[in-house]
């Protein structure tokens, strides 16, 4: 089990801090600008939550950026994400995810992915820091070692690229997901 609420905190504080004038701002996710990141993340920390608590239905895309309190609204989800994914039954068996063979605790792990690595996008782009604790960091890493490069949908992350092995962590995960640091 991992603790995903450190990783949550970090992204709400990521979110307090974008102003509305940055929403059409391009991002290192390069597909995406800081709106559209905002929104993915809001859908994957929706997804992740009803996952969690064992519900299959999925929430239906939206554009959370263009209404007035996407900030209160997308943080009140992610937060909701930390918490459902707190008790230790919740990291067992495998999820209810249409077409989905993936471990309930792999489900988890992606959503710590999407937290870390958007949260940094999203916090590089809009000239924000972002810190997580060490033991988030370490357990990101360790899933995105073995998950990316054989995520069972290609292209899902950008080219790995080479860092030193003794890079920090958070630049060691950012490689691996294609983007420097």
């Amino acid at each position: 089990m991992i603790d995903l609420n450190p990783a949550c905190e970090a992204m709400t504080v990521v979110l307090a801090g974008v102003s509305d004038d940055r929403l059409t701002s391009p991002s290192p996710c390069t597909e995406y600008t800081v709106g559209d990141l905002i929104d993915h993340v809001d859908l994957v920390a929706q997804g992740a939550t009803a996952l969690a608590r064992g519900s299959s239905e999925l929430p239906e895309t939206g554009y959370s950026h263009l209404e007035p309190d996407w900030r209160d609204t997308v943080t009140q989800h992610v937060r909701a994400l930390g918490k459902a994914w707190d008790a230790p039954a919740v990291w067992e068996g495998t999820g209810n995810v249409p077409g989905s063979d993936l471990s309930n605790s792999t489900w988890g792990k992606i959503a710590l992915t999407e937290l870390v690595v958007h949260g940094w996008d999203i916090a590089t782009a809009t000239g924000q820091p972002f810190d997580l604790p060490e033991h988030t960091l370490q357990a990101c890493l360790e899933h995105v070692a073995v998950f990316v490069p054989n995520a069972p949908v290609p292209g899902l992350w950008g080219p790995s690229i080479e860092v030193s092995p003794d890079a920090p962590l958070l630049d060691r995960i950012l490689a691996i997901t294609g983007r420097a640091q």
